[in-house]
């Protein structure tokens, strides 16, 4: 399992155990933000090369 599938499911997880504590907007912006924030805090070099391999992992 990729990193970034580690990431998007942690961020999912989170946001799902915390829906009935905070509502349903702030846990879709737990959802959203973790995935976010992980892929901003990547220097420019680290982003390409995840853009790069997404590309060839779908086949363009």
């Amino acid at each position: 399992m990729s990193t970034r599938t580690k990431i998007v499911i942690g961020g999912v997880a989170v946001g799902l155990l915390l829906w009935p504590l905070i509502g349903f907007w702030m846990s879709l912006l737990v959802i959203i933000g973790v995935p976010a924030v992980a892929y901003l805090a990547l220097d420019p070099g680290q982003r390409r090369r995840l853009r790069r391999v997404s590309r060839k992992e779908l086949g363009r």
